[in-house]
């Protein structure tokens, strides 16, 4: 299970909207071994496109430099889809290499970048295997670190 802030989920779906119609990307970094995540960390969709992300690679770098002397590692890894459901194509599948990690998926499908909901889901993906989990949003306020 997926236990997230409400500062946190907010501003994932904020950061999904903001880039509609291109894909968002980022990953929301916490203390290592803890499951919590609590730094939230947009990236830039290097790809800009609407079907696919794809972290810049020195953004990337220099984001795993920082963990690493923070003693943290990416709890959520998260991108949006902009036409489909929140479901990991085979491309995300593939391209899943974190195994303690949660795949967050945000769907901006149905509003886009105006108000209304959106499709909100979680997912371990290890050696290829989907799972997905609940997500429980919490009111909890994320570290300010």
């Amino acid at each position: 299970m997926l236990k997230i802030d409400r500062a946190t989920y907010d501003a994932i779906v904020a950061h999904a909207k903001k880039d509609h119609p291109d894909e968002a990307c980022g990953v929301v970094a916490g203390p290592e071994g803890s499951d919590h995540p609590e730094r939230f960390v947009p990236m830039v969709n290097a790809a800009r496109s609407p079907t696919f992300y794809e972290f810049d690679p020195s953004d990337l770098l220099a984001l795993y430099k920082e963990m690493d002397e923070r003693d943290e590692e990416p709890v959520v890894v998260y991108h949006s889809h902009t036409a489909t459901e929140a479901y990991p194509s085979r491309t995300d599948i593939g391209l899943a290499s974190e195994p303690n990690a949660h795949y967050v998926l945000v769907s901006t499908r149905e509003h886009g970048n105006s108000d209304g909901p959106v499709e909100f889901r979680s997912y371990r993906i290890i050696d290829g295997a989907v799972t997905e989990e609940e997500v429980t949003v919490t009111d909890e306020l994320r570290s300010k670190a």
